[in-house]
């Protein structure tokens, strides 16, 4: 492997990491399955670009492994794995459909059944950390129109504490830096310690925050956003992704 190769590989590691552990609903089961497609990696020879070649593995190991069902919310596994690859992980469908062996036409039509299905699925009370008004205004938007009731926006760590206390979130949706108002992972920290609800973090710079290391996030987005991101984002945090045998 050459060494501009393997810097490539090293920066797309980071969003191979992201898309598996949204697919799983899982950091260490995602990271595990990046860890298995890494292994076949070195020993491609295709010339393929390396972000493409991990996120082809990782969807085959998911495949082979997990438990064949529609969720309560009616999407398919494939209808997943089209929503991440497309918005969480920007692929034009083009790219998709190839790394899902379907026909352009089969992943068109699924993606269209499954973002009219997204937003009327999995409701939930949503708790938002950020420190900017106008971003949490925005977020906050964004939420409610994805079906969602917000709680509590918080823009200080002391703050996000004391709503998750008081509403008992089902979904925390948090910034990673409060400016003078604290961290955001240290909130979230904090407030699993008494009350367990999924995490989405959003930064602007995510490959910070997925390294494999051992406390880290399931589900990150980046900043900016688009609104259908944050809705499958939501989605698949509040199903828990699917499980694996």
């Amino acid at each position: 492997m050459s060494s501009l190769r393997r810097e490539d590989l090293i920066r797309a590691l980071p969003y191979a990491r992201r898309y598996a552990r949204a697919l799983t609903g899982h950091q260490s089961v995602g990271d595990g399955l990046v860890a298995e497609a890494l292994k076949e990696m070195l020993t491609d020879t295709s010339g393929a670009e390396p972000r493409q070649v991990l996120y082809g593995s990782v969807t085959r190991r998911f495949d082979m492994s997990a438990k064949p069902s529609i969720g309560a919310s009616g999407l398919t596994q494939k209808q997943r794995q089209l929503l991440l690859l497309t918005s969480l992980e920007e692929l034009t469908i083009e790219q998709a459909a190839l790394l899902l062996e379907i026909t352009v036409i089969d992943a068109a039509e699924q993606l269209r059944g499954a973002r009219d299905h997204l937003c009327a699925s999995a409701a939930t009370d949503v708790l938002i950390i950020e420190d900017e008004p106008i971003i949490a205004m925005d977020i906050e938007e964004l939420v409610q129109n994805c079906g969602h009731r917000v709680v509590g926006v918080a823009a200080t760590e002391a703050e996000a504490v004391a709503i998750a206390a008081r509403e008992k979130p089902g979904l925390i949706l948090a910034d990673i830096n409060l400016g003078v108002g604290g961290d955001g992972s240290s909130a979230v920290a904090r407030i699993l310690r008494h009350h367990k609800a999924p995490v989405i973090f959003v930064t602007a710079y995510p490959e910070r925050l997925l390294t494999g290391d051992s406390l880290e996030p399931a589900f990150v987005i980046t900043k900016p956003f688009e609104p259908v991101t944050l809705a499958i984002a939501t989605y698949q945090a509040v199903t828990g992704g699917v499980l694996l045998d």
